[in-house]
């Protein structure tokens, strides 16, 4: 039966046109970011290197806090996994970074299959605390297995990673950040990817009112369990960047400290929002090491001012819309801000 007889509406969906304004924004972000090494130093291009594994964290814990509506403080567990295979497969294996990449990935995925249904049994506070428990355990056991990891000094040694097969180590700052940037996008598009999915659709779902899917028949533990070993993976290859880039990895590099300025990012940046948690990211990282080294180390410090601020002017974070923007800088109904005029204003017959 057409539309036309019934006077319903086609179902057909239409995709909607990609904004020229939108576009436009994102050749000059990947500009910015191409010119990185050509304009900054060594020390500032590491900083953005280092940002750049945050943000593909960041992405990691926004999938379960901001998509799904599972707050963690547990992802530098399967980071510190993914840092730790990385390693062990650069010195006793290959130097590869595909295959650094890939193994880790899977390790990270085969830990988050492990002690996913123990943390899914619970939600809200109760979740957030099984999943610090279980980076706890993990930061215990890195410390404690001297024969795999190293114990407290950490493994050291590992060779510079090789994008192809025959190829030299990248051991210049300015490669390893574009190294580090090319995978980066890749995880970035693979998230974007997956939240346009039906299944991303579901997890919203589960975010705003779980008990509704539930009841239409959705097997909401599934659904949890599969994000769960997906943010596991993630998180897991931004450790394989950490330990290219860094070249070496201790058990500090999968503490609590690390979850929380993943989630600091997350809340900074905007919850729910990847390009604000990867923006968050970069901001997190840039005060706590940049900044912190101008102010004499006063990172922690720095750290908790940008959290206030972020809490009193921008409660919904960067990307949390224009609503709170404009409350922080008012325009009148004209579009201008109150102490501008206009030219219609002016009287008749005066020059504008």
């Amino acid at each position: 039966m057409s539309t036309r007889t019934t006077g319903m509406p086609s179902r057909t969906p239409s995709r909607r046109p990609f904004p020229v304004r939108t576009a436009l924004l994102v050749a000059a972000v990947v500009a910015l970011l191409l010119a990185v090494p050509w304009v900054f130093g060594t020390f500032t291009v590491m900083t953005f290197t280092r940002a750049v594994i945050f943000a593909v964290l960041a992405m990691s814990v926004n999938l379960l806090t901001g998509v799904t509506g599972m707050p963690t403080l547990g992802q530098a567990a399967y980071f510190g996994v993914g840092a730790y295979t990385g390693a062990l497969v650069g010195i006793h294996w290959s130097e590869l970074g595909v295959v650094q990449l890939l193994v880790a990935t899977l390790a990270g995925v085969v830990a988050a299959v492990l002690t996913g249904p123990l943390a899914i049994r619970g939600r809200g506070v109760a979740f957030l605390m099984i999943t610090l428990a279980i980076g706890e355990i993990a930061y215990s056991a890195a410390g404690r297995l001297d024969r795999v990891t190293g114990g407290t000094d950490g493994l050291s040694g590992i060779p510079p990673v090789v994008v192809a097969p025959g190829g030299e180590g990248l051991v210049n700052e300015g490669l390893v950040y574009y190294y580090v940037l090319a995978v980066a996008v890749l995880a970035y598009v693979g998230v974007h990817v997956l939240l346009r999915s039906p299944f991303g659709l579901t997890l919203r779902g589960m975010r705003d009112n779980e008990p509704r899917l539930r009841s239409v028949g959705y097997r909401t533990d599934s659904y949890a369990l599969a994000a769960y070993v997906y943010a596991g993976g993630l998180a897991a290859l931004a450790g394989s960047l950490w330990t290219s880039s860094q070249r070496f990895v201790a058990p500090g590099d999968m503490g609590f400290s690390i979850s929380a300025l993943a989630l600091l990012a997350v809340i900074v940046g905007g919850v729910g929002s990847m390009w604000g948690a990867c923006l968050g990211a970069l901001l997190v990282v840039f005060t706590r090491d940049y900044l912190g080294q101008m102010f004499s180390g006063h990172s922690s410090l720095l750290l908790g001012i940008l959290f206030v601020l972020t809490v009193y002017l921008l409660p919904q974070g960067i990307a949390g819309g224009r609503a709170q923007w404009r409350r922080i800088f008012p325009r009148d109904r004209g579009g201008r801000s109150p102490g501008s005029t206009s030219r219609s204003a002016s009287p008749a017959g005066t020059p504008a």
